[in-house]
């Protein structure tokens, strides 16, 4: 993503908002694409996937140094979202089995 060099602290914080409104979306796209995977797998423990887990934390990391983010903070912000999205799974996985 390509950043303008801005004139002013409004001009900026505006920059901002539209990168945090995308940051938004992009994170709900995810968790969409989370909830649907519970079709895909058949225990809790498949969920959890602790494999999984630890491939997306090394991309992640990955990319954050090619872009000059610190793993550590982006390390932090995904456990948290994954944390959060294998529990929505685990809710989708359980609702689609009582069906």
């Amino acid at each position: 993503m390509k950043t303008v060099d801005c004139k002013s602290l409004e001009e900026l914080r505006n920059c901002i908002d539209a990168v945090d409104d995308q940051i938004v979306e992009f994170i709900a796209a995810r968790n969409a694409y989370v909830k649907q995977a519970a079709k895909f797998k058949h225990s809790i423990d498949e969920i959890k996937g602790e494999e999984r887990m630890e491939a997306v934390m090394d991309r992640v990391r990955m990319r954050a140094m090619e872009f000059g983010v610190s793993p550590n903070l982006l390390t932090k912000l995904y456990t948290i979202m994954i944390d959060e999205m294998v529990e929505a799974e685990i809710s989708e996985f359980r609702n689609a089995k009582s069906l």
